[in-house]
This record gives structure tokens, C-alpha cells and sequence, in this order.
């Protein structure tokens, strides 16, 4: 009976890691996944919702854009396009897509393109952020690097989950937690102080920036240089300039010890 039990036990003990190792082999490698949050709440009317989805469209049918994304670390990204708006609201418009090349990114553009609006009601940004940090893990995607992108035109006003007066930070500490390495914010100006609650509130993690959008009409412009950033994983300009410092600090010491 024990020499049963020890062979069931050793069957097992060698079952596992081959099982873990399958599921291993069924996630495609690429250099990024990334997952776009979009904010459709009640205070983005049609002609604004029309005005962001086509910035996103617009965005990876890019020429510029495209090349990031070919020329980036890995050659590819996993990319899916998320609708956000209440504390129970959150919806895939564009499931997770691989993009390597311009067929593909144009692909994923039409179908955002051809994607309907999910919701229409409060602003819940946390709960939206902490939705996606669980989105990574089981996606069919490998990378080294997990980016949120968050856009919204407003403050969070609804996440149940925790206090948002106490606690505006739930979400995205949420999110962090769960592996995401950076989220990024793309806010929608017209707000009073959205720009410094997007700072404080919504970007956070490894190099995490925030790109404003003075109107919907500037969203394209906008997310097109966002896209690139990440992809990209360009430092803030804040660190390129340390970098900067100490590189001349560097050249300094050079020239004192020659």
C-alpha cells in the first residue's frame, strides 16, 4: 500500500511540472501586452465617443506607430481594447490580439473600428484599473512587460470597492500589485485638476507617465505618441535628463582622473 502511495506520489510530483510546462508552451512570447482602457461614461457624449474610438483606430493604422511596434523588443505586442464606466462596468470591444506586423495592426484597428459602445454611465476608474491588473495572467500572451493605458475625460465618482474619497489610489495599487509594470494615463482635459488627479491618482509603476489630450479632438495626436512611448518604453523626459546628468557627471569624473 505504502510503495502504491509513494508511485501515485512520484507520478504526480512528475505530472506537474510537464503540465505546467504545457500551459507554458501554449502562451505566445511577445515584447509587450498592453491593454487600452477607454473611458465611455455618461460624460462623453456620442460625437466625443466616436471622436476617441477613431483616435485608437487611427493610431495603429499609423505608419508611425506601426514601425514602434515592428521595431520594439521582441518585434510584437499583445494588445486588447477594454470600455470601462461604472463600478461593474467593464467590457473587452477587442480581445487580446497579437501585433507584428501592419497587417495586423490595421486588422486591429477595424476592429475597434467595428466595435459598438458598451456602456453609458458613472466614472469608475479604480474599479477599471483594478479589473484590468487581472487581465494579464491567463491571456494566451507571455512578456516581461504588463502596461495599462488608461484614457477618461473625468475623476473617478463610483468605485464601490473601496472608499474613493479616503482611497483614490485602489485601483491602481491593485493593479501593481498583480504584475502590471506600468500604467500610463492619456487624460481628456476640460475637467479642473484631471491633469494632477491622472498624475497622482492613475499613473504609477516602472516609468509610468501621463500624456493630456486638451480636447477629444487632440486624442489622436495624442494617443499616437502615447502608443509609441510605451511600445517604446521611453523614459519620462524628467529621467531622460537625469540620465543625461549622469552621463556628464560620468565624462566629468573622466576627465578629472585623466
Amino acid at each position: 500500500m505504502k510503495f502504491k502511495l509513494k508511485q501515485t506520489l512520484a507520478a504526480a510530483a512528475l505530472a506537474l511540472p510537464l503540465a505546467l510546462a504545457g500551459q507554458a508552451a501554449q502562451a505566445t512570447p511577445v515584447g509587450l501586452e498592453l491593454l487600452l482602457l477607454i473611458d465611455v461614461s455618461g460624460s462623453v457624449d456620442a460625437t466625443e465617443y466616436n471622436l476617441q474610438k477613431s483616435g485608437y483606430v487611427q493610431a495603429f493604422q499609423s505608419a508611425a506607430v506601426q514601425n514602434a511596434i515592428i521595431n520594439s523588443v521582441g518585434g510584437s505586442i499583445a494588445v486588447a481594447y477594454v470600455e470601462w464606466s461604472g463600478n461593474a462596468e467593464q467590457s473587452y470591444a477587442v480581445n487580446w490580439t497579437k501585433i507584428s506586423n501592419a497587417t495586423e495592426a490595421n486588422a486591429f484597428a477595424a476592429a475597434i473600428n467595428g466595435s459598438s459602445r458598451a456602456f453609458s454611465g458613472q466614472t469608475a476608474i479604480q474599479a477599471a484599473m483594478k479589473f484590468g491588473g487581472g487581465q494579464f495572467a491567463s491571456n494566451g500572451f507571455e512578456a516581461a512587460r504588463w502596461v495599462i493605458d488608461v484614457s477618461g475625460d473625468g475623476a473617478d465618482n463610483n468605485t464601490t470597492s473601496c472608499n474613493v474619497v479616503t482611497n483614490v489610489r485602489c485601483g491602481r495599487d491593485s493593479a501593481l500589485a498583480a504584475g502590471v509594470a506600468t500604467i500610463n494615463g492619456l487624460p481628456i482635459l476640460g475637467e479642473a485638476g484631471l491633469l494632477a488627479y491622472y498624475q497622482t491618482n492613475v499613473q504609477g509603476g516602472t516609468n509610468g507617465f501621463t500624456t493630456p489630450a486638451a480636447s477629444f479632438g487632440d486624442f489622436s495626436a495624442a494617443i499616437q505618441s502615447k502608443l509609441i512611448r510605451e511600445v517604446n518604453q521611453t523614459p519620462e523626459p524628467a529621467s531622460l535628463a537625469l540620465i543625461g546628468l549622469a552621463l556628464a557627471g560620468l565624462g566629468f569624473s573622466r576627465r578629472k582622473q585623466a
